[in-house]
C-alpha cells in the first residue's frame, strides 16, 4: 500500500479545503437517482461468478461520513490500483468483448473499479457507499468508474486519473450505478447539472 507521504505533502490541507468549500459549490455534490435500470451484462455475469458480492445489503445506512482518515484511504486505494494494474482490454485478456473480473496484473476500466471497491470494503467502508457506475465519455464511448457516496458528495475513482473528483466536476455523462441497498440491482441517474440522461444501450 502506498505511503501517505507519496500521495502528496499537503494532504491534510487539501482535505480541509475540500470540506470547507462544499457549501460554496454551485454544482450539485450528489447524484440524483430516478428509478430502476438494467444491470450491465458484464456485472450480471460477475454476480454469477461472485454471488456473495451481489446480495442485498439491507437498510441503507446513508452516505459515508468523510473524515481525513477515510479520505486518505480513498486516495491511497485509487492511486495504488491505478499504478499497479496494467490497462488491457477484455479481448486481449480473455478473448471476449465484455468480462467483469478482479484484476491481478491487468484489466480494463470496470476491473479497476471492482478492485478499488473490494479494497475499500476491506478497509471498513460500507458496500452501500461503493457503487459501480456506468458513464459516457465526451467522445460517446462507454466507461466504468467507482462512485464513493459521502456526506460531502459523490466522488469518482477513475482509472484514467489519479485525482479523486466530485462527479459534477468530471467531463462524463452519468447513466446508471449500483443500488445502495442491493449491489445486484442498478438504478438510473439524472445528470442534475442540467441534462436529464436516459439509460441507453451502454452496458445492457
Amino acid at each position: 500500500m502506498l505511503h501517505a507521504k507519496k500521495i502528496g505533502a499537503g494532504l491534510a490541507g487539501l482535505f480541509i479545503a475540500l470540506v470547507s468549500s462544499q457549501s460554496a459549490l454551485a454544482l450539485p455534490s450528489s447524484m440524483v437517482v430516478t428509478g430502476k435500470a438494467n444491470q450491465p451484462i458484464g456485472h450480471y455475469e460477475f454476480c454469477k461468478n461472485y454471488p456473495s458480492e451481489c446480495v442485498p445489503t439491507g437498510r441503507d445506512p446513508g452516505p459515508l461520513a468523510l473524515t481525513e482518515e477515510r479520505w486518505r484511504k480513498i486516495l491511497d486505494v485509487n492511486y495504488t490500483v491505478n499504478t499497479t494494474i496494467k490497462p488491457m482490454t477484455d479481448m486481449e485478456l480473455y478473448g471476449v468483448e465484455e468480462k467483469w473480473a478482479y484484476p491481478t496484473t491487468a484489466g480494463d476500466c470496470e476491473d479497476y473499479a471492482l478492485l478499488k471497491r473490494k479494497m475499500l470494503i476491506g478497509q471498513g467502508i460500507s458496500p452501500s457507499n461503493l457503487l459501480m457506475t456506468v458513464v459516457l465519455q465526451p467522445n460517446g464511448e462507454g466507461h466504468a468508474v467507482l462512485t464513493v457516496r459521502t456526506d460531502r458528495g459523490d466522488f469518482v475513482l477513475d482509472n484514467m486519473r489519479n485525482k479523486v473528483m466530485l462527479w459534477s466536476e468530471t467531463e462524463y455523462t452519468y447513466l446508471k450505478r449500483q443500488s445502495s441497498d442491493n449491489p445486484g440491482q442498478w438504478v438510473k441517474l439524472q445528470d442534475s447539472r442540467g441534462t436529464a440522461v436516459a439509460v441507453g444501450a451502454v452496458g445492457n
